[in-house]
């Protein structure tokens, strides 16, 4: 399992919501940039980063920082938030990034998604609460379920579904695995988790999670990280032992 440090943007800085409300965010500093090379630096094999601006109006205002970060650090980098046609999508690969996620898009438009699927590195943000994925950075309902969307996904040619548990995410308080493992019984592509990682156990819990053999493809950390609850290398150890048996 392999694990993303995350970098959320919000008006060029890094931060951290609480629950996915834009009123209760954390602010842990403004160099995104080098919070990216640090990463890097740790040992990282990938950075994820939210665009939380444009998650929420669709405009790319943390763009350029983006194409910093990239060019920034040697480690492939994957961007979300605010990708919701072809063109915002091409410009974020121009920029250096790896892999985009769609979220929004992908419910509204998913043959969106599987056209840029067959040409780019392409990941489907569901982000859920209670069961029923969100939309628009989190602040609406789509009326559709997780288990629902994840399986229409299954045969788009997709590289990785992130599911992130809105409830958790900020929190700390632990990962849903049952409703990870319920998607991961639901679907045959990659499914790499999101929200309420706060210790080392946790990350032990997630890279042990076994659905007939299928196993998470990665982790993203946040907060957890920002906070000191651990370091990335101390996270990047214990997923090397988990592999390893």
């Amino acid at each position: 399992m392999l694990l993303y440090p995350a970098i959320d943007l919000l008006d060029g800085n890094c931060v951290r919501l609480y629950q996915g409300d834009y009123d209760r965010d954390t602010v842990y500093g403004d160099d995104p940039v080098g919070q990216a090379r640090g990463f890097a630096a740790a040992g990282a094999g990938w950075i994820h980063v939210v665009d939380l601006d444009a998650a929420r109006t669709g405009e790319p205002r943390n763009r350029s920082v983006i194409g910093e970060i990239a060019a920034a650090v040697d480690v492939p980098v994957q961007v979300g938030g605010g990708v919701r046609s072809v063109e915002a999508a091409e410009a974020l690969f121009a920029a250096g990034v790896a892999r985009v996620v769609l979220g929004t898009a992908a419910l509204e438009d998913p043959a969106l998604v599987r056209r840029l699927a067959s040409s780019h590195p392409v990941a489907v943000g569901l982000d859920a609460r209670a069961g029923e994925v969100a939309v628009r950075g989190w602040t609406a309902g789509s009326g559709q379920s997780l288990l629902d969307v994840a399986r229409s996904f299954d045969d788009a040619g997709v590289a990785a579904l992130v599911v992130t548990d809105i409830g958790r995410d900020g929190t700390l308080a632990g990962p849903d695995l049952d409703g990870l493992a319920a998607v991961l019984a639901t679907t045959s592509v990659d499914v790499v988790a999101s929200g309420g990682v706060g210790t080392l156990d946790d990350l032990r819990a997630l890279a042990a999670l076994d659905v007939d053999g299928r196993r998470l493809a990665g982790a993203i950390v946040g907060r957890a990280l920002y906070e000191d609850a651990f370091s990335l290398t101390e996270a990047i150890e214990v997923l090397e032992v988990v592999e390893r048996g």
